[in-house]
């Protein structure tokens, strides 16, 4: 049994039983027990705000989802030039889904989320549908994706009480869990000698003893946005 907590755009104070609510200086804020879904604390749940990169959370459970992780992901020019936070994937380069999913979730790879859309949907867009309909599916009323790695974009966002109902699916998953909870990982850098290391950026993962997970994110336009478990 764990809890969720969703704060965006910032990190809420942590509650103490018995007292006075806590403060919080993000707009938004959740506590949820996953086990239940009893909701335990919230501020402006269901306000629709830009999610940043925890939009990769919905990523992250799709490619679970579909399964067959060893699959070879061969990175196409798109996915390689996606701006912003990546792992410098090159055109032509294969990696496995698996460790592109350990690239989103881990460095936050806006290259890695756009190169496992592909793979599991053959273009981004239809990525993007899929994750609209799952959103539907799991009752995110105040959710829009326009892509899989969120950065700014019209049209794009989500709620603390939706990133809730999210999180608390994906970390059904095993392979979700394990990839959340973890703080480093090397992969293969093709064309190099030497292997990509990877740090999770998940600061909770390395103050906090008895975090499990999951996902920050920071655009400019968000705001510092975080999912914790």
């Amino acid at each position: 049994c764990f809890c969720l907590l969703v704060v965006t755009p910032a990190y809420a104070d942590s509650p103490n039983p018995g007292s006075s609510p806590p403060q919080t200086q993000a707009k938004s804020a959740i506590l949820m027990d996953a086990a239940s879904g009893r909701i335990l604390y919230q501020v402006n749940a269901h306000q629709r705000l830009s999610p940043a990169s925890v939009t990769k959370i919905m990523t992250g459970l799709l490619v679970v989802e579909n399964g067959d992780l060893n699959r070879q992901v061969k990175v196409s020019a798109k996915a390689a030039t996606t701006p912003e936070s990546a792992i410098w994937l090159e055109a032509g380069e294969k990696l496995t889904r698996e460790q592109l999913l350990y690239a989103l979730m881990l460095n936050s790879a806006n290259d890695a989320a756009v190169a496992l859309a592909e793979s599991v949907a053959g273009d981004e867009e239809s990525f993007v549908e899929l994750m609209n309909q799952r959103a539907r599916q799991l009752g995110m009323k105040d959710t829009h994706f326009c892509n899989p790695h969120g950065l700014e974009a019209e049209g794009h966002y989500t709620s603390a009480y939706d990133l809730a109902i999210l999180s608390r699916e994906a970390m059904k998953h095993d392979i979700f869990r394990r990839v959340v909870a973890t703080k480093t990982k090397k992969i293969p850098w093709a064309k190099n000698d030497y292997e990509r290391f990877l740090i999770n950026k998940n600061r909770l993962l390395w103050r906090y003893d008895d975090a499990i997970g999951i996902k920050p994110g920071y655009t400019r336009e968000a705001g510092n946005c975080a999912v914790g478990a």
